[in-house]
């Protein structure tokens, strides 16, 4: 230990000297030194990628690479932290695809964000002075009683109460009811993933990918959903057909919204049907496990939307887009439930290289709604009839809308233009459901949106598989984060109740010196397989004992008494009645039994 410190102090020593003549140089104005270190206005840079994925906008340029690389490592990315998610999405690339980036196409757009060599030994400084201080802090490690520590969960992050997570495995367990009662398998992958398979599977999304360190020569990176890791899944398995659901953690490194059931931390609940299969009929019972699940959870009246992707792809044709421009537009267009057209227009126009003329034509479409009347109307449409990639969408929406009546969820099901989901891997149907109302909780209203989605993605399989064989497949994810939030804001307000545990019978005693022929009942009914529990008190009072039994929702107790064991009897009293039963010591099992089969189930399982 105290060789260790000695090194560490050694270290120390040799950091403090570095910042020393960082000091000093920067007194002395040496030149040399500050030619060394090329530098820029790095709160004018992060201040712009807070608004802008790239230095020139939504795309990445080669400008990106210049000044990546003359800005070198030795950056603080505790304070720049816009600079630290594009300096390590822009490091995820490799050589090939650096070579495809063109020239910045806004060179303007950097203009105020040039060189300030002012600043250099500032921040030059401010980089080793922050090393300086780790080392330091690494010598208060061995005496852990004098630390100090900031007690919160990271941002994006939370921690659950028992009655939070009593909320949330019922609901999880009434989704899983649904995803079985539709044959579908569990799986589960791994938590993170090469970074490689995560790459280019989410469009502008892929900036969100939390990125790990090297570890021993892997780049790795946490899972940002459960789709690709399926299909990465299927194709080293080398499986064509599955029905499976999944349910696990997903990270993404997201500005959170915490009240609104936004994370970076978040469970999803997945659905996917790989296979080859007839046109529609996975698709059309995928929607058929949303309205079912949300009728089992019964949290609001919601619709359905769906679109196509071919049916987006020909309208962006029609309208004059270009090829290359359909996915960013697509995920332009993707903001309309959050946006107003116009905001939506302008950022087409000014941001993704869109015509104004074009942008108008889309605005055309996107507003349209309806059924299977719109899709008879848009098939004679003459912009849309003469694409070939809308007519095929519009004749898959037809026959899923037929299907849609044939399993009685017609009325749930909207076919929504403006239904764009941002994300590239999606090649066919499409589909969000979103509640239509707000959900009243106490005296507000709180507004929900969209609490389910997916599509068709029959490419994403193949792009994992060495001879590019595709597995067609189909899924949707339910938004149980959101669901658990409209649930949590019932809880608080007093607008439901919960059990935190599953206790059905409580063993007490009315006198002193019971404690062992309580663990002998308790342990009788543990082996009969009833829940039970007893204070771990040897002489506790009687009326803390039934105390514990009204504020745990506990529905039985069993209560020993001297005379009545001399008897050969115990006494079963029911908690909310109050109403007590003598019962023959021996039938005790078979009396609990019965008695627990007659209360209500939510009486006994806490459900809400």
């Amino acid at each position: 230990m105290a060789e260790s410190q000695e090194i560490l102090l050694q270290q120390i020593k040799e950091q403090g000297d570095i910042v020393r003549k960082l000091k000093a140089a920067k007194e002395s104005g040496d030149k040399q030194m500050k030619a060394q270190k090329c530098t820029y206005n790095l709160e004018g840079i992060d201040k712009h990628l807070s608004q802008f994925s790239y230095l020139s906008g939504y795309t990445p340029t080669q400008l990106d690479i210049d000044i990546i690389n003359k800005l070198g490592q030795d950056i603080a990315f505790q304070k720049y932290k816009y600079i630290k998610r594009w300096w390590y999405h822009m490091r995820s690339f490799n050589e090939s695809e650096i070579n495809l980036f063109p020239v910045c196409c806004s060179p303007n757009a950097f203009k105020n964000l040039q060189i300030g060599n002012d600043k250099s030994y500032d921040q030059q400084i401010q980089i080793e002075v922050s090393k300086l201080l780790a080392l330091k802090a690494q010598l208060g490690t061995e005496d852990v009683s004098s630390q100090k520590f900031v007690l919160k969960t990271p941002k994006g992050t939370r921690d659950y109460n028992p009655q939070q997570m009593t909320i949330r495995n019922n609901v999880l367990q009434k989704i899983i009811t649904v995803f079985k009662k539709h044959g579908a398998e569990c799986i589960d992958t791994p938590v993170f993933e090469l970074k490689e398979v995560l790459t280019g599977k989410y469009g502008e999304d892929s900036k969100l990918i939390y990125d790990l360190k090297d570890q021993g020569g892997e780049i790795l990176a946490l899972r940002y959903d459960l789709t690709v890791p399926l299909a990465r899944y299927l194709a080293m398995s080398k499986i064509n057909t599955l029905k499976r659901y999944h349910i696990a953690k997903v990270y993404r490194r997201d500005n959170p919204a915490m009240t609104r059931g936004r994370y970076r931390e978040f469970y999803q609940c997945d659905f996917d049907i790989a296979g080859q299969y007839d046109l529609m009929v996975p698709d059309v019972e995928c929607l058929k496990v949303v309205t079912e699940i949300l009728d089992a959870l019964d949290i609001g009246k919601y619709v359905l939307k769906v679109n196509h992707r071919r049916l987006l792809d020909g309208m962006f044709e029609a309208c004059g887009v270009p090829v290359d421009k359909f996915r960013s537009t697509c995920s332009t267009v993707d903001k309309l439930d959050k946006s107003p057209w116009e905001e939506v227009r302008t950022e087409m126009i000014n941001e993704k290289g869109i015509t104004p003329d074009a942008a108008d034509r889309i605005g055309e479409y996107v507003r349209l709604n309806g059924g299977a009347e719109l899709a008879e109307k848009l098939l004679k449409d003459e912009k849309l009839s003469k694409s070939k990639a809308a007519v095929e969408g519009l004749e898959g929406i037809k026959l899923l809308l037929k299907y849609s009546e044939l399993m009685g969820i017609k009325e749930n099901i909207l076919f929504d233009l403006s239904l764009a989901r941002g994300l590239d891997y999606y090649t066919g149907v499409i589909y969000e459901a979103v509640l239509t109302q707000p959900i009243k909780v106490g005296n507000e209203e709180l507004a929900v949106g969209s609490i389910a989605g997916g599509g068709r993605y029959d490419n994403l399989v193949g792009m994992f598989d060495s001879k590019n064989k595709q597995v067609p497949c189909v899924g949707v994810s339910i938004g149980v984060e959101r669901i658990f939030s409209i649930l949590e804001a019932k809880l608080a307000s007093g607008d439901i109740n919960v059990r935190t545990n599953d206790i059905e019978v409580y063993v007490a005693s009315a006198q002193k010196n019971f404690l062992e022929e309580r663990m002998k009942i308790c342990a009788e009914l543990w082996n009969a397989g009833i829940k039970t529990e007893q204070s771990y008190k040897k002489n506790p009072k009687m009326l803390n004992q039934l105390q514990h039994c009204e504020e745990n929702g506990i529905p039985l107790a069993v209560v020993l008494g001297e005379s009545e064991l001399k008897r050969g009897v115990v006494k079963i009293r029911n908690i909310t009645t109050r109403e007590e039963q003598e019962v023959p010591r021996d039938n005790l099992v078979e009396e609990l039994r019965t008695r627990l089969d007659a209360l209500n189930v939510k009486e006994i399982n806490g459900t809400a």
